[in-house]
């Protein structure tokens, strides 16, 4: 483990963004929010809890140009627009969203993989930081994160007047060596210490003791024929805020737009909470808000670890508690599926 003083971060940032982008969370005037933004001098990190919206972003963009096509006559010439092969890092993820990579490694990379996730991938480095105060939204701990130990290629700790970082990968090794200079090794007292305190807060969290053990593949069809989605679903208005703000959704949309001198193929975030989410030449599957309200959350807790070695697509963040207009979200959700059992 190696160690440097916090008043030293600065450095730090300098050093890396030497080299690479450096991107952290940094408080937002407009929005009062803390969000990503490249670093460079007089950026100061974020002491948020987390980010508005999450790290997926990096890997998985709202929105990108896939590929252009050019048409003369009868010849298509096809553009590969891609143009993201810089190294990058990005600095701060909680350990929620490094979760969250996991979760959307298993759609991205199996075959067919997907290649400009992959090279995106390929080319971050994560750098996490533990929680150190969990708020009542959070309820990381019941899909099995520990935010006082977050994952990443490197994991860092903020104890007292010191920053702690520990490699867990090839990448967190050689991201450690590029600023070795800046770095004194460390014994990992302080971090256990920290590790204590936040744990016995972790205990005291109003949404730490969901119950889960209703929500495997034997009760699919109990759980998709319940009468107590008809209830949850009353007042969902299908804005989809829950699946934006989401690090684990990962549905889209591709579009063609005729640009007057050529057709750009773009890739968008989809929602299945809207109405016209996989709609095909008959039709939408899924007609009624309930289907689609009910769809959402079988997805992330029955379909996906059915198909997955039973890893929820879930990771308790909490930012679809503190969004959604009318207070519903996937922990009610949990509690009211639960109670059936």
């Amino acid at each position: 483990m190696f160690t440097l003083p916090v008043s030293k971060l600065n450095d730090l940032f300098a050093a890396v963004a030497s080299t690479r982008k450096l991107y952290l969370p940094v408080d937002d005037e407009a929005s009062g929010q803390a969000e990503y933004k490249v670093w460079h001098e007089g950026v100061t990190l974020s002491n948020a809890l987390n980010t508005a919206r999450s790290a997926k972003d990096f890997f998985f963009p709202q929105t990108e140009n896939l590929v252009d096509f050019k048409m003369e006559g009868k010849t298509i010439e096809v553009i590969d627009t891609r143009t993201e092969s810089e190294d990058f890092v990005v600095f701060g993820v909680r350990a929620c969203d490094a979760r969250s990579f996991d979760i959307l490694d298993r759609v991205f990379l199996v075959e067919p993989v997907d290649s400009y996730y992959k090279n995106r991938r390929d080319h971050g480095v994560i750098v996490t930081l533990a929680c150190t105060r969990p708020e009542e939204t959070c309820f990381c701990t019941v899909f099995g994160i520990d935010p006082t130990n977050p994952a990443g290629d490197v994991s860092g700790w903020i104890a007292g007047e010191n920053l702690y970082l520990s490699a867990n990968t090839e990448k967190g090794e050689a991201f450690l060596s590029s600023v070795s200079k800046l770095l004194a090794e460390s014994d990992d007292e302080a971090v256990k210490a920290q590790q204590a305190e936040v744990k016995e807060i972790l205990k005291k969290l109003p949404l730490g003791s969901l119950d889960l053990s209703n929500f495997k593949p034997e009760n699919l069809l109990k759980l998709f024929d319940s009468n107590r989605w008809k209830d949850l679903s009353e007042a969902c208005l299908g804005c989809g805020s829950c699946t934006f703000v989401c690090p684990t959704c990962q549905c889209y949309d591709i579009r063609d737009f005729d640009t007057g001198h050529g057709i750009k193929r773009y890739r968008c975030w989809d929602s299945c909470m809207y109405s016209d989410f996989t709609r095909m030449a008959h039709g939408n599957p899924r007609l009624t808000q309930v289907e689609r309200f009910r769809q959402r959350f079988m997805h992330k807790l029955v379909y996906y670890p059915s198909n997955n070695e039973g890893i929820y697509s879930c990771v308790g963040c909490g930012r679809c508690l503190t969004k959604c207009p009318i207070s519903m979200n996937i922990a009610k959700v949990i509690k009211a599926l639960g109670e059936e059992a």
